[in-house]
C-alpha cells in the first residue's frame, strides 16, 4: 500500500540540506560525558577476546543493560554499537537538531549519520538509529511509563514476562534519576494543553511520568539547559575496567554451536548454545568475541536489528533461510513475525502568529484502557518548499527563508494490524525488509477515524483561533461567527469531516506515516520466553523492543530503558543463584 507522507518533515526534506547546513548548534563546553572513558573505536579492538557477557546494540535497552551487568555484582562486558558516540554528532545535543538530524538521515550502510533512512514495503519512510544511545539520541526526548495494564497482557492467548512491579518501578527511577526532567510548558504547547481540555480529553493531570487518562505533561530528556541526555548517558554506572563499548562495530552473527549431548542433562534441554559473535569495524576487519564459561550473549539491536542477526545466524524460519544458503541452527517460524508499527496521522499549520520551537511536552490520553488514541503535537522551523508558495496568500516569493510548522497528530496504541521482516540477501549490512500492513484491519482504521477527529476538534477549539490565518477565505463558527481558516500544510480533512466515516479513513489511508514506535519481530512467548531468553538455544536472549506485541503506552523510550536496568539485575541475580547451587552441589560431592 503506497502512502502519502504527512507533511510535518517529509514534505521539505529535499531542502533542509540546504537551509539548515549553516545551523549547526555550537557544542556544550565543559568535560567529557561519562560515557567516554570506556568507549574506543572498533579498529582498537582485539582480534578475538572474551567476555562475561557481550552486548548487541548500544540504543536504548543496550546501554543501561550493559551499565548494570558492569556493575556490582556483575562481570566483563562488551557492548557493540554500530554506530558512532553521540559526542560526534553537535546536533543531537540540542533539540534544534532534531529536523536536521532526521531530515539527513542516509539509506547508506557505510553512512556515518547518527540516522539510518529506510522506507518500509507499504512505502511510508522510516528511521532507525545509528549512534551509541540509539533512539534516545535522536528523538523528540518525550519520557513517559508505560499503561500500567501493559504489564499484564494485551489478549487471552499473549504471553508476558513474570514482571516484578518493585523492580519495574525502581528500574524506571533509577534512569529518571539521570535522564528526566520537568519541561516548561508555554507558547504552542500551552495552547495545546488548553485545547485538549477544551476539546473534553480530560482531567487534567499536571506533570507526571505515570500514564493517566486524561492531560497531562510528561518529562522531557532535555534539561532546563537545552542539552540533551540520553542512554549513553547510563553507562558512567559501569564499574571502572569492566565495561568496553566499541563504536563502528557491526555484528554480522552471532555463533551459535552444538551442544555436546554429554553436557546437555536431559533431552528437554537446548541442543544448541551462543558462544560469541562476529562483528567488523569500518576498515571491515573481522573480529571475534567469545563468551566465558557461563556467559550470555544478548540481542538489543532493535525491532529491525535483533530479528535481522537471530536470522543471519541461523534462528528462523528454516525454508527461509535455506533459500538463502543461511545453516539452520534452530527452526524458529516466528522470528520477523508479528511486526507492529503505530500508525500516526496529523494535521499540519502554519500558524499566523510567531510560536516557539519545541518538541512533545503535553499529550492527551482520552481513554482509561488504552484503547482510544494518543494525542500529542509539535513545533518546528523548517525551510519554505517552492512547492508551498502558490497554494495561497500566507507564503509569497518574498517568505523569509525559515517558517514554523506546527502539528497535532495521533497515534493507535494497539494497532491489530500485523507485518513481518525478512531478509532481502544474507548481506548483514543490508536493512532488512519489513511490511507493517497499516490498517488491514479495520478495527484500526476505525481508530484512526476517531483519533483524526479528535485532532480537529482541538483545532476547532477556540483557544486555536490565534492560529488561524490573517489573510485567506473563512468559515461559519459554531456559534455562527465567521472564524478565519487555518494556513494547512499537505492534506486536508474533508468539511463534512465529523459525519462521513468514508472521508476521513480515506485520509488516514493517504496520509499514514510513523512515530518511530515500531515493535515485534522477536515477540515474547513465540521467539523468546517469559526471561527473554531465545527459545531454542542456550546462553542467548534479545532484551528489546522486539519482544513487545504492544508499544508500552505514548512512548516506548521510558519502558525499553527500565528494561534494560531491570533485565540486568535479573540476570546478575540467576547468575548468583548458579553460582550458589554449584558452590552447593560441590560441597556435597566433597563430602
Amino acid at each position: 500500500m503506497a502512502a502519502t507522507p504527512t507533511p510535518l518533515l517529509l514534505l521539505a526534506l529535499p531542502f533542509l540540506f540546504a537551509a539548515l547546513a549553516a545551523a549547526q548548534p555550537r557544542p556544550f563546553g565543559g568535560a567529557p560525558p561519562g560515557y567516554a572513558r570506556y568507549v574506543t573505536d572498533a579498529t582498537a579492538t582485539g582480534v578475538e577476546e572474551e567476555y562475561d557477557y557481550i552486548v548487541v546494540g548500544g540504543g536504548a535497552a543496550g546501554c543501561p543493560l550493559a551499565a548494570t551487568l558492569a556493575g556490582p555484582g556483575g562481570g566483563r562486558v562488551l557492548l557493540l554499537e554500530r554506530g558512532g558516540a553521540p559526542a560526534e554528532f553537535p546536533a543531537l545535543a540540542t533539540a534544534g537538531g532534531f529536523v536536521r538530524t532526521l531530515a539527513l538521515a542516509d539509506p547508506s550502510p557505510d553512512s556515518d549519520a547518527p540516522a539510518q533512512a529506510f522506507s518500509s514495503e507499504d512505502g511510508v519512510p522510516n528511521v532507525r538509529a545509528r549512534v551509541l544511545g540509539g533512539g534516545t539520541a535522536i528523538n523528540a526526548g518525550f519520557y513517559s511509563r508505560a499503561h500500567p495494564g501493559w504489564f499484564h497482557g494485551h489478549g487471552e492467548d499473549a504471553e508476558v514476562p513474570d514482571w516484578d512491579m518493585r523492580l519495574v518501578n525502581s528500574s524506571y527511577e533509577w534512569v529518571e534519576q539521570e535522564l528526566t526532567f520537568q519541561p516548561e510548558v508555554h507558547g504552542w504547547q500551552a495552547a495545546v494543553r488548553a485545547a485538549l481540555l477544551e476539546a473534553n480529553v480530560t482531567p487534567w493531570n499536571g506533570f507526571t511520568v505515570e500514564h493517566v487518562t486524561g492531560t497531562k505533561i510528561g518529562a522531557t530528556t532535555f534539561d532546563a539547559s537545552g542539552r540533551r541526555h540520553s542512554a549513553a548517558d547510563l553507562l558512567a554506572f559501569a564499574r571502572p575496567g569492566r565495561l568496553h563499548v566499541a563504536v563502528r562495530a557491526a555484528v554480522t552473527r552471532v555463533i551459535i554451536n552444538p551442544i555436546d549431548p554429554a553436557a546437555r542433562r536431559g533431552r528437554s534441554r537446548p541442543a544448541v548454545a551462543a558462544v560469541g559473535v562476529v562483528y567488523q569495524d569500518r576498515l571491515l576487519q573481522q573480529h571475534h568475541a567469545l563468551l566465558r564459561p557461563g556467559g550470555e550473549v544478548i540481542l538489543s539491536a532493535g525491532t529491525l536489528g535483533s530479528p535481522q542477526l537471530l536470522l543471519l545466524s541461523g534462528v528462523g524460519p528454516a525454508s527461509d533461510l535455506a533459500s538463502l544458503g543461511i545453516p539452520v541452527s534452530v527452526d524458529s517460524p516466528d522470528v520477523g513475525k508479528h511486526m507492529f508499527d503505530n500508525p500516526r496521522n496529523g494535521i499540519s499549520i502554519i500558524p499566523s502568529v510567531p510560536i516557539d520551537h519545541s518538541l512533545i511536552q503535553v499529550v492527551g490520553i482520552p481513554s482509561a484502557n488504552g484503547t482510544a488514541s494518543y494525542l500529542e503535537a509539535a513545533s518546528y522551523i523548517v525551510p519554505v518548499s517552492p512547492m508551498l508558495r502558490p497554494a495561497g496568500p500566507f507564503i509569497s516569493p518574498t517568505s523569509p527563508l525559515y517558517v514554523t510548522m506546527a502539528t497535532i497528530m495521533e497515534k493507535v496504541p494497539g494497532p491489530l494490524s500485523e507485518g513481518s521482516l525478512w531478509l532481502s540477501s544474507p548481506n548483514p549490512m543490508e536493512t532488512p525488509s519489513v511490511r507493517f500492513d497499516y490498517f488491514s484491519r479495520p478495527e484500526d482504521l476505525a481508530q484512526c477515524v476517531v483519533g483524526v477527529r479528535r485532532v480537529a476538534q482541538v483545532l476547532q477549539s477556540r483557544t486555536m483561533d490565534i492560529f488561524r490565518s490573517a489573510a485567506g477565505t473563512s468559515s461559519q463558527g459554531r456559534r455562527g461567527r465567521a472564524r478565519r481558516d487555518f494556513r494547512i500544510v499537505g492534506a486536508t480533512l474533508p468539511l463534512d469531516w465529523s459525519t462521513n466515516n468514508t472521508a476521513v479513513a480515506d485520509f488516514c489511508r493517504r496520509t499514514v506515516a510513523t512515530l518511530w514506535h515500531y515493535h515485534g519481530g522477536c515477540v515474547v512467548g513465540r521467539v523468546v520466553d517469559k526471561d527473554f531468553r531465545v527459545m531454542g538455544t542456550q546462553s542467548l536472549r534479545v532484551v528489546d523492543g522486539s519482544t513487545f506485541s504492544v508499544t508500552p503506552g505514548t512512548n516506548p523510550q521510558a519502558t525499553v530503558m527500565m528494561m534494560g536496568r531491570y533485565m540486568g539485575l535479573k540476570m546478575i541475580a540467576e547468575r548468583h543463584s548458579r553460582r550458589l547451587v554449584n558452590t552447593s552441589s560441590y560441597s556435597e560431592l566433597q563430602e
